[in-house]
């Protein structure tokens, strides 16, 4: 787990090109209210961009604004563990 909290970046085409190209790890997409929407694992640019371009219609049902990432070579747990405490509403169950 980071020692300082991710900073919020926008859910947007330049926010989500402030992340490096083959990055893997976690991230966590929000809504306005910082809500959690979803939390996923991979590669993360390349998985925010299928999301801002309605992979899942979900997400972009609620509307959402922001996102934070970890960078994590095996992503599996953290995930499990971001799902099971944030409770997001694309994606509540784990596994």
């Amino acid at each position: 787990m980071p020692s300082v909290p991710p900073i919020p970046m926008a859910f947007n085409l330049i926010g989500i090109n402030t992340v490096p190209d083959g990055v893997v790890g976690v991230y966590t997409i929000f809504s306005s209210r910082y809500e959690p929407v979803y939390v996923g694992k991979g590669y993360i640019k390349e998985r925010l961009l299928r999301h801002l371009g309605g992979d899942n219609p979900c997400i972009l049902e609620r509307k959402p604004t922001s996102f934070t990432y970890e960078i994590n070579s095996n992503p599996d747990n953290r995930e499990k563990e971001l799902i099971f405490r944030l409770k997001p509403f694309c994606n509540q169950r784990i596994g």
